[in-house]
């Protein structure tokens, strides 16, 4: 009685076979009619199709992909290089200002029409105020105890922070800009050098302007910059 041949997808081990055909790259050499008649599942459809069309659906697939991520690539250096331009125009304009009230006022006009960033309040101490002969003009305002200690906990033992802005801290932190009906969202960056001088608050009405997933490098860097122009602008005591 003639036994049956073993079937060899019970017999062989896949992952052999495969080590053994990477391990063997010279095996179809003299064999490319063999080439020809594999047949693989096909990768959209059912049934199969053959090993070479397989191989150019799959390079094809790649290319695509390797197509995608290199205008990918190529939208963000585009988006980063934008950001780059509008951050320098905003710290020429910056460095312009003649005193700390034209700094503020380069600040918000620079946000709002370069960072879509309709709102900017600037809090500093009495310090920094007392040697002016004039009250600061929005979107300066003088650091009291209670929005020092608003400011202080919106942005909860942080240096910086994105954040809900409901209408009422909005009416108390930008209080020369109307409040919106709903809440909103703000960038909060507190000021220092050497010595505490204020907060930089940035505020939207859209409430997912300033979402708390966002980075805050920005908002990090504009508050360095305006710390350091406040300092310098800062007229010394008589």
């Amino acid at each position: 009685m003639t036994r049956a041949a073993p079937d060899p997808r019970k017999t062989l081990d896949p992952d052999r076979v495969a080590q053994w055909l990477a391990c063997h790259p010279d095996f179809f050499v003299g064999r490319e009619g063999l080439l020809q008649q594999l047949k693989v599942p096909h990768p959209e459809t059912r049934g199969t199709t053959s090993l070479l069309e397989r191989l150019v659906h799959d390079l094809r697939s790649r290319a695509e992909q390797a197509e995608w991520r290199l205008e990918q690539l190529l939208e963000s250096a585009r988006h980063n290089e934008g950001q780059y331009r509008r951050t320098r125009e905003l710290v020429l304009a910056l460095l312009e200002a003649e005193d700390n009230d034209a700094l503020g006022q380069a600040l918000a006009t620079q946000l709002a029409e370069r960072f879509h960033t309709p709102a900017v309040a600037l809090w500093c101490p009495a310090s920094l105020t007392d040697a002016e002969p004039q009250p600061p003009q929005p979107p300066r305002q003088i650091l009291d105890d209670h929005a020092s200690q608003r400011l202080a906990a919106l942005l909860d033992g942080r240096a910086s922070r994105c954040t809900r802005l409901t209408p009422t801290d909005w009416k108390r932190l930008l209080p020369h800009v109307p409040a919106p009906d709903k809440a909103g969202s703000c960038a909060l960056s507190r000021l220092t050098l050497g010595e505490p001088l204020g907060y930089l608050v940035l505020a939207s009405p859209d409430p997912d302007h300033f979402r708390a997933s966002m980075d805050t490098l920005f908002t990090e860097y504009v508050g360095e910059v305006v710390a350091r122009l406040l300092v310098r602008l800062t007229p010394a005591s008589p």
